[in-house]
């Protein structure tokens, strides 16, 4: 099952999790559950965001840290790695 990051605006945090393709979590309650992280402070309802990590390898150890890796935090030109 592929692995996919979201990112929560609310608190800021990027979690990584296993899911279908089709399936789409849309809050930080699902994406928590999804995890198996307690949700915290955070409102249940506080939208996520799929994030367009470009096929980079997050580690494991690195999920929820915040961290994003250059192209879906604006480097690499915009996302466009290698092409500018």
């Amino acid at each position: 099952m592929p692995t996919y990051d979201y990112q929560c605006d609310a608190n800021g945090q990027t979690v990584e999790v296993r899911h279908g393709m089709n399936e789409l979590l849309k809050n930080w309650g699902e994406l928590c559950d999804k995890a198996g992280i307690v949700t915290g402070d955070t409102p249940v309802d506080s939208p996520v965001r799929k994030l367009a990590t470009g096929g980079n390898v997050v580690k494991s150890s690195s999920a929820g840290s915040g961290d994003l890796p250059p192209c879906a935090s604006g480097g690499c030109n915009g996302g466009m790695c290698g092409l500018g």
